[in-house]
This record gives structure tokens, sequence and C-alpha cells, in this order.
């Protein structure tokens, strides 16, 4: 068994050197990752530019300038002279929550790996400012729910999207399979100026749950529990498919 342990957070980041050293007593595991930060990259690849690869040590290798769909589709396509049999991204520096899940790299590594035909999951750490930091706690979630997946996988086309709430390993209420909420419109942009007097913007941040109610991933996380949400590549709409139908019939 060969993980690949990718991430958004860069190389060099404690989540992903924490996932990795709890995987590692499961499974023979390699990084490839982004050289830096790439939160917010989605599952856009690099397409206009070669990419540059450095192993900084046996088993962790970066990509420059590449994003997490970047070095995920890399090492599964033709970098490494052996096979993976899974994909595990994270542990992300901070939460991967509702609509998050379109925006996040961490996400889109795992997406990646699916879309390469592999068993793929995906571990956010749901961090505030003031929080602890818990990655040793996300870290011994990864470590039984990967255990558990290699004792019994699950279907092959299933991602799934973890969460863990910022808290001590004790103080874990348990684990939950829940589904995707939603948030609130983003707050406004921050505009700010250059040293030149010129007008910059920051993006604002995220809104709060709006969609948050019992067996959502933002219920779970608020009360304790590890969220565990199986994703799908499929975004049809397949209840509007006969509404559309109709709608277009005087275009047809």
């Amino acid at each position: 068994m060969h993980i690949l342990v990718s991430n958004d957070d860069g190389y060099l980041a404690e989540g992903i050197r924490k996932l990795n050293a709890a995987l590692g007593s499961l499974a023979r595991t390699t990084i490839m990752a982004p050289d830096r930060n790439r939160s917010g990259a989605s599952n856009s690849l690099t397409l206009d530019v070669p990419l540059r690869v450095f192993q900084s040590e046996p088993g962790v290798h970066y990509v420059t300038g590449g994003t997490p769909t970047d070095c995920v589709h890399i090492a599964i396509s033709g970098y490494f002279d052996f096979e993976f049999d899974l994909v595990c991204s994270g542990i992300n520096d901070g939460a991967n929550l509702g609509d998050d899940t379109l925006y996040s790299g961490t996400v889109a590594a795992a997406i990646e790996g699916r879309f390469l035909g592999l068993p793929t999951v995906a571990f956010s750490l749901c961090m505030e400012p003031d929080s602890g930091r818990h990655f040793d706690t996300a870290a011994r979630v990864a470590h039984s729910l990967v255990g558990r997946l290699l004792e019994q996988p699950l279907e092959r086309g299933i991602t799934l999207n973890v969460n863990v709430p910022d808290l001590p390993w004790n103080e874990l209420k348990g684990i939950r399979a829940t589904r995707l909420g939603g948030r609130h419109r983003s707050k406004p942009i921050v505009p700010v100026q250059d040293p030149k007097g010129k007008r910059m913007y920051w993006i604002g941040p995220s809104g709060a749950g709006q969609d948050a109610g019992e067996g959502t991933d933002f219920h779970a996380i608020a009360n304790g529990y590890v969220s565990v949400t199986p994703l799908q590549i499929d975004l049809t709409r397949h209840a509007a498919l006969p509404t559309l139908t109709d709608w277009l019939k005087p275009l047809a």
C-alpha cells in the first residue's frame, strides 16, 4: 500500500508533516505538494508553462509554482516509477466546510486523485485565530479513518471530506457522516493602499454558516464532532432537468 500525501498549504506546512507521520505507520507514503501556500487554488491546472519538481528530502517532493491539482496530477501521471493506491490531502490549516469545497485546494488535490482513478480523502482542521492548533488531534483522526478505509474500502468513486474540530483528542464528541452545509455571502472586499498610494483589494472573509442545521458539516463541527462528508464529481442538478427541458422547448 502506497499513499500519496499532498496539500495546498505547501510542503513545509505543519499539517502535511503531521498527516504524513500519522499515515506512515499504516503504509508507505510520499509527499508531493506545492512549494508555497496555494490556498483557494481550487481545481486549477497549470497549462501554459512547464513545472519543475524538486526533492527536499527522501519521500518529500515539491512543485515550484504548482497548484495542489498540479502536484497530484504529476505524481500519479508518470513522475514516479511506481503506482499509488490512495491519495490523502491536508491537514489543511483551517476549515473546508460547505461552499469552501468549491474553492479549496485541499479538496481539489483529493478530487484530482479521484479523477485519476484512486480513492481519496481530504483532511482539514477547523481552526479559529484564537484556537489551539491541535494538528495532533487531526492526525489521530486521519490515522483512524484511513486505517478503517484500508480495512474496509468504500466504493471507489467517493472522495471523503473530513473536518476536525480544533480540540484536544479527549474532547472530541465522536465522528459523524454529514452533508455539506452552506455559508452566508462573503464579507465585503477590504480596500488598502500600496506605498505609492494606489488602491488594492483584499478578498473579504468567508461568511458564517447559513445552512448549518443538524446533519450538516457545520453543525457537527460546532458540536465537537468530526465531520465526514462523501463528495461526488457530478455537479448536475438532476431534479431540474425536466423543468429545463420544458423551458427550452420553444427554442428547440
